[in-house]
């Protein structure tokens, strides 16, 4: 005795395979749900822009800070001081040996 049998009304239960109606009910309306999609999709993507381009700015403004930090020091280590050129000629025409005893 099958127990499907005893329950009124399951033979008329619809499986999803059965049925092929359209789950949008007109076509046209899809085309307005595409739109807002897009409309959405649209605005999400602009304010994202907008924050990558701030993002953007500030880095860029850093690097700038960087480079010119970068820069000032090359220059101070490139062209000496005349002080410094004098006492690195003094040191190089004193060089000399010096011995020390080392006692252990």
């Amino acid at each position: 005795m099958p127990i499907s049998s005893a329950i009124k009304g399951l033979q008329s239960i619809k499986s999803m395979q059965s049925v092929v109606k359209s789950g949008i009910p007109n076509k046209e309306d899809s085309d307005f749900i595409k739109l807002y999609m897009l409309e959405k999709e649209r605005t999400r993507l602009k304010s994202d822009e907008i924050k990558i381009l701030q993002r953007l700015e500030i880095i860029q403004n850093r690097l700038k800070e960087i480079q010119l930090y970068y820069d000032e020091k090359a220059g101070e280590m490139h062209v000496p001081v005349e002080g410094e050129k004098k006492k690195k000629v003094a040191k190089e025409d004193t060089k000399e040996w010096k011995t020390m005893s080392i006692d252990y």
